[in-house]
């Protein structure tokens, strides 16, 4: 079966955004885009909100800028062919190789898991994460953490949700001081403490 993964940059104090709706502080470096580069291979379909969407419409045709580098190059060749489901309720179409949902996250996962395909089943957006996290859909989460502290805006992880158990998979430090997370959802039941 597919996993499902959340993947996103994070301030140590665990937002996505600022209060201001501002993240340009999860600018990445070349050492981190290029991270990016690698974890976008593994994935089959991308489930976006709205806003996530709207950010990266950028790389639809950005590829007809000459000042792009080797590796902005690199991800438009594997950012624009992946297919994309998104998220809203306000757009009534959209662009690329992107389909707008035809019903909730707990319903595109199940019928995204039923299909033949590999790769992962990506989940980019807080808001789209939490509801998928409430359904218990998520595989695994994945957080870079920028070392910063916002002091409030959008938060990566829901608030108020029920206890979910994880297990280290992987943690990486870059130059730039970020870290990168990977957990793994146990699902094992939780014995009597």
């Amino acid at each position: 079966m597919r996993s499902v993964t959340y993947s996103m940059s994070m301030s140590l104090d665990g937002y996505i955004a600022g209060p201001d709706g501002g993240f340009d502080w999860t600018e990445p470096d070349d050492e981190i885009f290029r991270f990016w580069i690698d974890e976008i291979r593994g994935v089959g379909v991308h489930l976006l909100g709205r806003r996530l969407y709207e950010t990266m419409l950028y790389w639809e045709t950005a590829a007809e800028d000459p000042s792009l580098d080797e590796a902005q190059r690199e991800w438009i060749s594997l950012w624009n062919p992946l297919p994309k489901v998104v998220f809203s309720r306000t757009l009534s179409e959209v662009r690329g190789n992107a389909r707008l949902a035809s019903g909730g996250v707990a319903e595109e996962i199940e019928r995204l898991r039923a299909e033949p395909g590999e790769g992962e089943i990506a989940i980019g957006g807080a808001t789209l994460a939490a509801e998928a996290a409430k359904a218990g859909l998520i595989d695994e989460y994945r957080a870079v953490v920028h070392p910063v502290l916002i002091g409030g805006g959008t938060p990566c992880f829901p608030r108020h949700e029920r206890r979910v158990d994880l297990e280290l998979a992987e943690c990486r430090t870059f130059s730039s001081r970020a870290v990168y997370l990977r957990y793994r959802v146990s699902r094992q039941a939780r014995s009597s403490r």
